[in-house]
Formats: structure tokens, C-alpha cells, sequence
């Protein structure tokens, strides 16, 4: 026999038993590994019977029962409403000539020795106590009928018959009427139906379902420039926050796509969630900055011209604390690093430090949050692990806010914008052709950016509609 090398049993039986044991040794080898493969399973399910709206994107209405409530903020100590120094807002009146009636009410008898009073004021009595009451008319419009004659030449006995105007020819509805109804669809969120009904019931002005439609196209192509104008201004911007969200045409799934500046707001409905509906919102090369989430559209673009938003990141830190393991340390961490970039930055928005400051007082949590990804990456938990590259892989994108002027460090603003969106899409179910996608774009950019502006939205759409009949040029969107 060789010197060093291992002896068999001689004994059959000792050869039978060796090779149950082994058997056994990987038959518990095999266990462990499927009980590790279980674990991570579990581990994977708790963590998405887990998910709710603070963790991840899901809206608070899909929490199941049983989760947390969000923490309330603690209470400042002030009494309700108005406080102490606040100017407040009153009706002022109009003036006298402004008043459609005015009934005056005048004493008749002296309350101090009974004499009759005169029928009128005379110039010496103080002045009335003036109070104005609004309300509707009995009538809430009003029906102007033209009539196109026609005229016997006296010469030739010829007839002829003057045309209408071709703006008062093309419709039974004039441009006010119609742009109440677009008010109440686009900016009110009001059902179609319940636009026909109002129109009815209300108005008075009897007005068929499909008529409501055929009214929107109109307004629909009335906006057509102002949109286009809108859009371009906002490719052009230096700095904009993009949102997308789910949406429906004709029962099928597409995507409400919007951009918006601190001024304007565009809206683009698209079939995809991808580079092409990206594209279709804001053109084939995407200028300036872009705030937004973490979704892989955005990720073509250069890690200088993009925002990560860092609400996002603290639900994405609060779901690694939820789902517990090895990455639970990392997300507290990341948490209590998103609560002092926060408080730093409100103190920057309020006036308190300069951008300098801002940047000082920023750059040891850009560092820890570094740190912090980097140990992410070795602690054997995957999720994690990905998690910390793909953030380590977008480091510049998430500090961009403290080097340029008018980014935010989330995409809040989009997600407002949006909003408007989601609600029409719960109302109305979507759209139903490639002309409501269009009303959908155009009244919603409309409405989000005049509302920016702080502009009225009725008054607008009355323009456009009125300039649309008359070939006049329409308003714009763009500020003053």
C-alpha cells in the first residue's frame, strides 16, 4: 500500500455503511439548500404581502387591511384657521354701476318721534348700507337668431339671398356654451353624462350625448396651436419634471404621458411606455434636465441631465427596512440619510443658507450615502445588492438638485401634474378614439398650465373657440 493514501474498508458491511452515509451527508446537503431556496421564497412573498403606498409606488386606496397608518406629523399648537396677522379675503363690492338691481329700502317713520319720513333720500342723509346678493337668472342663456335674407332685384328680377357669417353658420352652440362644457369635462372632471344633464336640467339648453363629443373635437382644434406652443416651450425648458401613468383607449392599455416646468404643463397620451412615448412628448433629442424616477427609459440619458427623485428612494429604503434580512441596516441608513437631505434642503427653499451652504452642509451624506451602497454591496443579500449597484451606477443623477438652479430633488411636481389624469382616466375609462386622445392631451395641458399660471381656464377656452370661428390668432399659453 502507498504511503499516504486513504485505506477502504475491507468489510463489505463497513462499504455498505460508508455509502449510506455519504448518501445521507448529500441527501442533507440537498435539504439545506432547498430550505435556504424556501427561505428567500418566503422572504420574497412577506416582502410583497408587504408592499403598500409608503414602500413602494402603489396609491394609498390599494393598502390592504391591517397597514400601518402613515405617522402623523406633530401638531404645531395653533388653533384652526386663520392665525393672528393674517390678512384674510372679503367680497368687495361692485360698483353701483356694475349692478344689474337695486332695490332701496327706506325708513318710513321716525324711530324717535314718529313723524313720516320723506319718500327719498335727500343729498345731506348719510350714505346707504350697501349689500349684494349674487344668484342665477331664471334664464341662463340667451338664443340670438340670424336670418339670411334674400332680396328682389329690381332691374333684373333676379333673387339673391345673403349667407350667413361662416362662423355663426357652423354651429347651433355659441363659443361661451361651448367652452362651459369643456370647462366642466376637462378642468371639473364632470362624466359626459352628467355634462348633458346639467346643460338640460340646469342650463336649460337641450343637448344631445353625441353633441357633447362633437363640441369637445371643436374644442380640441381650437387648442391645436396653443398646445404646440406649449410643447415646444417645454422641450426647450432648461430644467422639467416627466411622469407617466397608465391610461385607456378603446378598453386597451396605453400611457398618459406629461412634462412639465414651474409655467407649463404638457400632456401626451401614447400606446407605449417607452423611448417612443418619450420621444412623442418631448422630441428626438431630450434637451435640459430631467426630473424623474428610476425607470429604464430614462436610463439612456446622461447621468448630468437627469434628477433622481428621492421620494422614490424612500419608499425604495423603507421597503428594504420592511422586508428585513441583511439589507434592512442599508435601508435605515438610507432613510435617516433622505430625512436630513430633506430637512437641509427646506432650509435652502426658506430662504435660511445659500446654494454654497447647501452644498457644504450636503457633502458628507453624499459621502455616507456612498458608504452605505458600497457595504450594500457585500453583504450577500441580491435584492439588496442590485438595489446599491444600480444607485451607485446613477450617483451624480441624485445630487444634481444641488448643483443647478430650478431642480428639485423629486418629482413631486409631475406627480401633481398627473393627478388630473388619473382622476379623468377612474371617471371617464379613458378615451375611445384617436380624437378623445387628442382632446385629452390638449384640455388637460390647457387646464394644468393655467392653473400654474394662476389664469382662468373658462376665459381662455372661450378665446380660443371664439378665434377658431373667426380665423383670428389664438391666445397663447406661454406666461406674460
Amino acid at each position: 500500500m502507498k504511503k499516504g493514501r486513504k485505506s477502504q474498508p475491507s468489510c463489505p458491511r463497513c462499504r455498505e455503511l460508508e455509502r449510506d452515509l455519504a448518501r445521507e451527508r448529500e441527501a442533507r446537503r440537498a435539504l439545506e439548500r432547498k430550505v435556504t431556496e424556501l427561505e428567500a421564497v418566503i422572504r420574497e412573498l412577506k416582502a410583497r404581502l408587504g408592499m403598500n403606498s409608503r414602500n413602494s409606488s402603489k396609491p394609498p386606496s390599494s393598502d390592504p387591511p391591517g397597514t400601518p397608518p402613515p405617522k402623523k406629523k406633530p401638531g404645531s399648537g395653533r388653533r384652526r384657521g386663520g392665525q393672528p396677522g393674517h390678512p384674510g379675503t372679503q367680497r368687495e363690492l361692485l360698483p353701483t354701476s356694475d349692478v344689474d338691481h337695486v332695490v332701496p329700502h327706506l325708513p318710513k317713520r321716525c324711530e324717535h318721534c314718529d313723524a313720516k319720513l320723506p319718500d327719498q333720500p335727500s343729498p345731506e342723509d348719510p350714505p346707504p348700507i350697501r349689500h349684494q346678493v349674487y344668484d342665477l337668472p331664471e334664464k341662463l342663456y340667451e338664443v340670438t337668431e340670424h336670418q339670411a335674407h334674400a332680396c328682389t332685384c329690381p332691374e333684373c328680377g333676379k333673387v339673391t339671398r345673403e349667407e350667413l357669417p361662416a362662423e355663426v353658420a357652423g354651429s347651433c352652440f355659441g363659443p361661451r356654451l361651448v367652452s362651459f362644457l369643456a370647462f366642466m369635462t376637462g378642468a371639473c372632471h364632470v362624466s359626459r353624462r352628467n355634462v348633458q344633464e346639467i346643460t338640460t336640467d340646469v342650463l336649460g339648453v337641450p343637448i344631445a350625448l353625441g353633441t357633447v363629443s362633437n363640441l369637445e373635437a371643436e374644442v380640441s382644434e381650437a387648442l391645436a396651436a396653443p398646445y404646440a406652443e406649449a410643447a415646444k416651450e417645454v422641450q426647450d425648458a432648461r430644467a422639467k419634471n416627466v411622469d407617466e401613468t397608465g391610461f385607456k383607449k378603446e378598453n386597451r392599455r396605453c400611457w398618459l404621458w406629461v412634462a412639465g416646468t414651474a409655467a407649463v404643463a404638457v400632456f401626451c397620451v401614447h400606446a407605449r411606455r417607452s423611448r417612443d412615448g418619450l420621444v412623442a412628448l418631448l422630441g428626438e433629442t431630450v434637451k435640459g434636465i430631467l426630473t424623474s424616477d428610476r425607470f429604464s427609459v430614462y436610463s439612456k440619458l446622461l447621468n448630468e441631465c437627469r434628477q433622481i427623485c428621492w421620494a422614490h428612494l424612500k419608499r425604495d429604503f423603507k421597503k428594504l427596512v420592511d422586508r428585513g434580512g441583511k439589507g434592512a441596516e442599508v435601508g435605515q441608513q438610507g432613510l435617516d440619510i433622505v430625512e436630513a437631505v430633506f430637512y437641509r434642503w427646506k432650509a435652502f427653499k426658506g430662504g435660511f443658507v445659500t446654494r454654497e451652504v447647501l452644498q457644504a452642509l450636503l457633502a458628507p451624506y453624499r459621502r455616507k450615502l456612498r458608504e452605505c451602497l458600497e457595504a450594500g454591496l457585500e453583504l450577500g443579500d441580491k435584492k439588496a445588492a442590485t438595489f446599491c449597484e444600480n444607485l451607485l451606477s446613477l450617483e451624480r443623477a441624485l445630487w444634481t438638485f444641488m448643483l443647478e438652479e430650478g431642480v428639485e430633488p423629486t418629482n413631486n411636481h409631475a406627480e401633481r401634474l398627473l393627478r388630473s389624469g388619473v382622476l379623468w382616466r377612474k371617471i371617464s375609462l379613458g378615451t375611445q378614439s384617436e380624437r378623445g386622445c387628442r382632446y385629452v392631451e390638449r384640455v388637460l395641458t390647457t387646464v394644468q398650465t393655467l392653473r400654474l399660471q394662476r389664469r382662468p381656464v373658462y376665459a381662455f377656452l372661450a378665446e380660443a373657440v371664439e378665434a377658431r370661428r373667426t380665423g383670428a390668432v389664438a391666445p397663447s399659453l406661454l406666461p406674460a
